[in-house]
Parts: C-alpha cells; sequence; structure tokens
C-alpha cells in the first residue's frame, strides 16, 4: 500500500477516534445520568425508542467504532505476521463493513 493511503488510513482512524471520544462521553453521561435516576434499562429504551436523533447518535457511533477497531486490526496484523497485500485489505475492508452493519442492526433494533 502506498504511503498517501496508509496516511489517509491513519487520518481515517485518528478521525473516527475523536468521534469515538465524544461518543464514549455522552453514553457514559447519559448511563450515569439515566442510573442517578433510578431508569431501569427497560425505562431507557423506551425513553429512546423512536428518537431519530439518538437512533443517529448511535449509529455514528457504530461505524465510528468499526472503522476505528478495523484499521487497528489491520496494524496490529501487519505488525505481527507476514500478512500483507491485497488479501489483508479485503479482509479489512469486509471486518469493518461487518462490523458497521451489525452495529447499525443493533441500533435499529433498539429504535425500532
Amino acid at each position: 500500500m502506498s504511503a498517501r493511503a496508509e496516511t489517509w488510513l491513519w487520518l481515517a482512524q485518528r478521525g473516527a477516534a475523536i468521534v469515538l471520544a465524544a461518543a464514549v462521553t455522552v453514553h457514559l453521561a447519559t448511563i450515569v445520568y439515566a442510573v442517578h435516576l433510578g431508569l431501569s434499562a427497560a425505562a431507557i429504551i423506551g425513553r429512546i425508542a423512536g428518537n431519530r436523533a439518538w437512533l443517529a447518535f448511535y449509529i455514528a457511533f457504530a461505524i465510528a467504532a468499526a472503522i476505528h477497531g478495523g484499521i487497528g486490526l489491520r496494524t496490529v496484523v501487519r505488525e505481527t505476521t507476514p500478512w500483507r497485500g491485497a488479501s489483508l485489505e479485503l479482509a479489512t475492508v469486509l471486518f469493518v463493513v461487518f462490523l458497521a452493519l451489525a452495529g447499525t442492526r443493533a441500533a435499529l433494533a433498539l429504535f425500532a
């Protein structure tokens, strides 16, 4: 892979990390707030079901996690194994797509 492509992957992973930092902060703050109010999991889901803003938030969260994790896994594989080339790149893309779809599906299930 070219140095330019590696730079873009590095930037994508760092961009995803920024989104994740904000999303994790909001997610944890929301959990602390809900627990402080004594809300159950069912009550929390009842409050967010059908809310498009929360749906968009959790889909963005899932996609950022998929991008960040997939690129990170690719880096770990490249540093610890001899696996290189197009097959690794394809496996990375498929892994990112799988994680993004799984996370999006989970978010959609909560908001249906």
